[in-house]
């Protein structure tokens, strides 16, 4: 995550965290979800704003979460179903579940079979999509484990393998977290796309130019227009740019396909449907959520002690400039949500008055601006 998906402060208002989180899950309830679904959904979407990752945040609300419950593409009521358990492997059929509890709960369940085998995994099908993979990743961290978390876009096609015409990836996202000992817990929540559709779109609505790398036109010449991204004149890049080196983040776009969607047999990006070049929805989304716990394989303390040194060790780097300091994923996310936390949570100005509209729609009180 970088603070590129902070928009400046004269285009944003600053909202109280816990009123915030309190009316994202009333919409939820008011579209059928359970109140102890609807907080957890709330707080993972809620997660993109505090930590700085707008484009994975409210700003989706009206534009995928609302959209997939009233069209029945996400049941509200749905209620996943254990196809296999293997005790420390589990097989969920999600039923269309909403992504951002679901995926908590599955992580919950990692961890709790971790607890007992030192590792457990929870394979996913049949899931909508989760927001950002970070805050279950972080599932695990709660309970001193380390989580892993990917998920491919099911039948969604938006990025194309080097050389090719035909898109057949999604931008497969992959997160880990860590404990950190006393200091912020490591967070890496990225997607194999150089980057995710999320922010091409935020840039495209603010009518602001990309950076160079993130799309490409047919020859391979950089777009920083974003708005060609969705007019089809432009395609994403994977990590590493183009040429040999975009077959880092293609391989790393696979891995998740196969870790997240294959196993578990959810929906497929690469297929013969692919080769039509259809535009099929990101339904059947596949999910892989591991909890890795090593306070069962050695002493706990150990290995929180270990965590500590290790990335206190980074955070002691010296600077190459004076007045810089070095840092590791996951401490810019934990800096913005303290400034949430104190100041409240930062929304674009139009992403405000989105939730206004919302508000009015169900009958709910939106907090006021700080």
């Amino acid at each position: 995550m970088t603070d590129l998906d902070i928009a400046p402060p004269s285009t944003r208002v600053r909202v109280p965290r816990e009123g915030l989180l309190a009316f994202t899950a009333a919409v939820f309830t008011a579209n059928g979800v359970p109140a102890g679904r609807a907080r957890a959904a709330a707080a993972a979407l809620c997660h993109g704003d505090i930590t700085g990752a707008a484009s994975h945040g409210l700003a989706n609300l009206t534009r995928i979460y609302l959209p997939l419950l009233s069209s029945g593409r996400s049941r509200s009521d749905a209620e996943p179903r254990v196809l296999t358990d293997l005790g420390a492997t589990v097989l969920l059929d999600a039923q269309g579940a909403l992504g951002l509890w679901l995926a908590g709960e599955a992580m919950d369940l990692a961890a709790e079979r971790a607890a007992k085998h030192g590792i457990g995994m929870v394979s996913v099908r049949g899931a909508t999509h989760f927001g950002c993979a970070g805050p279950h990743a972080l599932r695990a961290v709660e309970h001193g484990m380390i989580g892993v978390v990917a998920a491919n876009c099911g039948h969604q096609r938006i990025a194309r393998p080097p050389g090719g015409r035909v898109p057949m990836l999604g931008t497969n996202p992959l997160s880990v977290a860590a404990p950190a000992g006393a200091h912020p817990p490591f967070l890496l929540d990225m997607s194999t796309t150089t980057a995710p559709t999320g922010k091409v779109r935020a840039a495209a609505r603010a009518g602001e130019p990309i950076p160079a790398g993130w799309l490409a036109d047919d020859t391979g010449a950089h777009v920083t227009d974003p708005a060609r991204f969705d007019a089809g004149e432009a395609h994403l890049t994977w990590l590493g740019g183009t040429g040999s080196t975009a077959y880092k983040g293609f391989g790393l776009g696979l891995m998740v396909e196969v870790l997240a969607a294959l196993v578990p047999g959810a929906g497929l990006g690469p297929s013969p449907a692919a080769l039509a070049a259809d535009h099929a929805p990101d339904d059947d989304i596949g999910l892989l959520l591991l909890a890795i716990a090593p306070g069962a394989l050695r002493e706990p303390g150990d290995f929180q002690r270990d965590a500590g040194s290790l990335f206190g060790s980074l955070l002691g780097c010296p600077p190459l400039r004076p007045g810089d300091a070095v840092s590791y994923p996951g401490c810019p996310e934990a800096r913005h949500a303290a400034e949430a936390a104190e100041l409240g949570v930062p929304l674009e100005r139009d992403v405000y008055a989105e939730l206004r509209s919302v508000a009015d729609r169900f009958g709910l009180d939106l907090p006021e601006e700080c």
